[in-house]
């Protein structure tokens, strides 16, 4: 059973349409992230589902209920920001603790919630604290236990690791799946970070200006992409423009055949190949390389395991790849170098046309 359901969602501010015709289905237990550029309407999505912004058009259903009308409290949904907003004058236990008392939950059974909380946070013995002298990382894991303490249907998360340095981020989002994982509480992430969104989601919903331009799977939006945008934004890919040659696909100096099974668009199309830059392989070009087919390798990036190279090819465009670092040791590439590159998979548009 769907426990949210969006049908027709549209959000004006003014006379500026921020979300048109947004339709999304989270099934229960599910974790969803949304995507997408700035101002593509993440946030407001989010804040109409809690409630705390009204639709301009079209009707929200949680749990089966429509909830239009009902004011975020009773929704029993529970939100974290990236501010953590807690109350400083108040120690861990009494943030945490806060809307049990707003809710008259006896103190008895407000104070076990309390204690199982900071150990499901793994705050133990941090309880008489106060926000100040926590980490960044206690503070968000508060705002997740006070969140946590009213047992929500639905859990929102607005970018809650923003603030963050870049370990302890990572430290808390593998805490946040494991959580999921034993709790299947449903949770719609909002974030920036494409490998944050693909390490700990069942779904992706990648936003464009203020519409849902694909919804699915990890591997289906990374794998098979819906429109040039998704293709271009999700996995950072690589856009070479070409166009249809006696049947085969021909950009810059890459010349590729069509995959089996598809027609080719039009001879003479323009078309735009988009290219993971895991998707590409080198070799050292040699004397009797075609000098059309030769790049030069014009910068080298060491980043741990992999090495991310920026190419120019032989047409003057960019072209960035990652390889692992043992097989670029392996081939002895270095900054400078001529190479030649091979395109293992590229996901083509022609317009509106794709394959």
């Amino acid at each position: 059973m769907a426990n949210l359901r969006i049908e027709n969602l549209a959000k004006n501010y003014g006379e500026t349409r921020v979300l048109s015709d947004i339709a999304l289905s989270v099934e229960d237990g599910e974790f969803v992230v949304l995507v997408g550029p700035s101002g593509c309407g993440k946030s407001t999505l989010l804040r109409m589902i809690a409630g705390l912004d009204a639709p301009t058009a079209g009707d929200i259903y949680i749990g089966g209920r429509l909830v239009n009308a009902l004011a975020p409290a009773e929704r029993k949904i529970a939100m974290v920001f990236q501010s953590y907003a807690l109350y400083p004058h108040m120690n861990v236990r009494k943030n945490i603790a806060f809307g049990l008392g707003v809710r008259k939950i006896p103190k008895a059974e407000a104070d076990a919630k309390v204690e199982g909380l900071l150990s499901l946070v793994q705050l133990q013995g941090l309880g008489e604290r106060y926000p100040a002298q926590l980490s960044g990382g206690q503070r968000q894991r508060v705002a997740f236990a006070r969140a946590l303490a009213i047992e929500p249907k639905m859990l929102l998360l607005d970018e809650p690791f923003g603030a963050l340095d870049a370990q302890v981020r990572v430290e808390l989002r593998d805490w946040l799946r494991r959580f999921h994982d034993e709790h299947h509480v449903t949770t719609l992430l909002v974030t920036h970070d494409q490998e944050e969104a693909m390490e700990v989601s069942d779904h992706i919903v990648v936003m464009h200006e203020g519409r849902v331009a694909q919804a699915g799977s990890v591997r289906e939006v990374y794998d098979r992409p819906a429109t040039p945008f998704v293709a271009g934004f999700v996995g950072g890919a690589n856009v070479l423009r070409g166009q249809m040659v006696d049947g085969r696909v021909n950009v810059g100096s890459f010349d590729m055949s069509m995959p089996n099974g598809t027609s080719a668009p039009p001879e003479g199309a323009a078309v735009n190949a988009y290219v993971r830059p895991h998707d590409v392989t080198l070799t050292k070009a040699d004397a009797d390389s075609p000098e059309i087919s030769v790049a030069r390798v014009e910068r080298m990036a060491w980043i741990g395991g992999h090495v991310k190279l920026s190419l120019k090819l032989s047409d003057g465009a960019p072209m960035t790849v990652e390889m692992p670092k043992s097989e670029i040791e392996a081939l002895g590439i270095n900054e400078g170098d001529l190479v030649l590159a091979n395109l293992r998979e590229a996901k083509v548009f022609v317009e509106d046309y794709s394959i």
